[in-house]
């Protein structure tokens, strides 16, 4: 059957652009966070975008305020269960995802598909974690939501044709460019990116170039809208370094290991932009500096 209302489960930076945009392609959304203070926060920056959207123009004053009545938060896991698809957002762990899918499935109809946004993480493991392991999908969406076109629609063994298909249908209708993938870790997108920009921290730490020619040789000669090593910093070395290892546990390759300098900056908390240090320094946000690393 068409997917027609949506729920969605964490409403912090996926899960609110996930819940906006579902909201303004016409679905009655419920996005669901585990307490006031965080549901607040989501909700509050779903109004700044969309506010924003109509002082840019590309966004009417009334489809504004149409999106936003569709749109209801929650801190309450039983508001969940009315909607055709949940789509999960939660923390990027495996076991709070598991408990998560456990205590919804229950409150679901049978019909509800079940997508998990992870970018690293086994959607089978989640799918058999519940008892509707041919009604679950990945849908990998991604940062900033409502400002990138794409979506990884992504099946398991166990995912039958027609859920597959609705989940990918209703990718669409989001507006996105959705493409088809197998639930292999890292997808398409992570699997072809990770080794670049593992390769790009090997270059620095072998003294290939400096930071700021790594950049600019992939930004001038590659068309890239940023280099590799600020894009490192924008994404975050903590959650790179995250993903690269359970990209390497599963395929046992050294373009899937991190880099020694890539753990020992995670492990001195230089994550990047959100820490103020990463391949460059964010003292002034709007002239970064790089940082002598090696």
């Amino acid at each position: 059957m068409a997917i027609e209302k949506v729920a969605v489960a964490g409403c912090g930076l996926m899960g609110s652009g996930i819940a906006q945009v579902s909201a303004q392609a016409g679905f009655p959304t419920v996005v669901r966070e585990v307490n006031e203070a965080l549901l607040e926060k989501g909700l509050k920056s779903i109004e700044k975008n969309l506010d924003r959207l109509v002082e840019k123009g590309s966004l009417s004053a009334a489809d504004r305020d149409a999106a936003r009545g569709r749109l209801k938060g929650t801190t309450r896991i039983e508001d969940l269960a009315g909607a055709d698809i949940v789509v999960e957002a939660i923390i990027e762990k495996l076991e709070a995802k598991r408990e998560f899918w456990s205590v919804l499935e229950p409150l679901c109809k049978p019909h509800t598909i079940f997508a998990s946004n992870t970018s690293s993480l086994s959607i089978t493991e989640m799918a058999f974690a519940t008892k509707r392991p041919q009604r679950f999908v990945g849908m990998h969406f991604f940062n900033p939501v409502p400002v990138m076109k794409l979506v990884e629609v992504i099946r398991t063994i166990a995912t039958d044709d027609a859920a597959f298909e609705e989940a990918y249908a209703f990718g669409q209708r989001l507006g996105k460019t959705a493409v088809k993938a197998t639930d292999r870790t890292g997808f398409i997108v992570n699997r072809l990116l990770l080794p670049f920009l593992l390769d790009s921290i090997r270059a620095v730490e072998e003294g290939l170039a400096s930071i700021e020619d790594i950049d600019n040789s992939m930004k001038l000669g590659c068309g890239h809208p940023m280099g590799p090593l600020t894009l490192l910093d924008f994404v975050g070395h903590d959650t790179t370094y995250y993903i690269a290892n359970i990209m390497f546990e599963e395929f046992k390759e050294k373009r899937f290991a991190p880099p020694p300098l890539l753990k020992r900056m995670v492990l001195a908390g230089w994550n990047g932009r959100k820490s103020g240090r990463g391949f460059y320094d964010y003292s002034d946000p709007k002239n970064p500096k790089p940082m002598k690393l090696v």
